[in-house]
């Protein structure tokens, strides 16, 4: 499956924002099609981050689908759907490194093996980070930059640390929580190592 051209065709299917070219091109100029999902989990592989965000589109559109019918669009808009699946994990962009690392093969014998490590030059945060860059291209509604933000759910570093915010938001902002369900299904249900 090429999941660059899948993107691509739900990217251009669905968003028609005034600056959505010009995220693209810088997209393109990214490893964001190239680069790995995460160093050894979910989609830990060359344009794993691609695939993720075509599996989590997938995901959330069922999840709308199974919550308000097959007139779901008309409770929230394909474009907004497409933006918050597609461009959740853009705070991965130029962060996956390949390096190589002594491991012990069955024999007991060093080999170098290669693997991804994780180098954020921006540590903004995790959703907020995504936010902050999507928005210096395009304008986001607040329900999209909710969602966006807090598609890490009880995940997130923040709720870890004693934020209590979370639930406010899924009370809110149904998309966010849509969000949350739609990349952990894709995380632990569709992708593997």
């Amino acid at each position: 499956m090429d999941y660059k051209q899948e993107f691509l065709e739900i990217f251009y299917d669905n968003i028609d924002r005034d600056g959505s070219d010009k995220l693209l091109e810088w997209l393109e100029k990214s490893d964001f099609f190239s680069a790995p999902a995460s160093t050894n989990r979910h989609s830990a592989e060359e344009g794993g981050l691609c695939k993720h965000s075509v599996f989590v589109y997938k995901r959330l559109t069922k999840l709308l689908q199974c919550e308000y019918g097959k007139d779901w669009n008309k409770k929230i808009s394909p474009e907004s759907v497409a933006i918050v699946a597609l461009l959740h994990d853009v705070c991965k962009v130029d962060c996956y490194k390949t390096d190589t690392k002594n491991v012990k093969d069955e024999n007991g014998v060093w080999q170098k093996v290669p693997y991804y490590k994780f180098e954020d030059n921006l540590p903004y945060g995790h959703g907020e980070k995504s936010v902050y860059i999507i928005s210096s291209f395009i304008k986001l509604s607040r329900e999209e930059a909710m969602a966006i933000n807090w598609h890490m759910g009880g995940f997130d570093s923040r709720v870890k640390g004693g934020y209590f915010g979370l639930s406010t938001v899924f009370y809110n902002y149904p998309l966010a929580l849509f969000a949350h369900l739609a990349d952990i299904q894709a995380t632990y249900l569709d992708e593997t190592c």
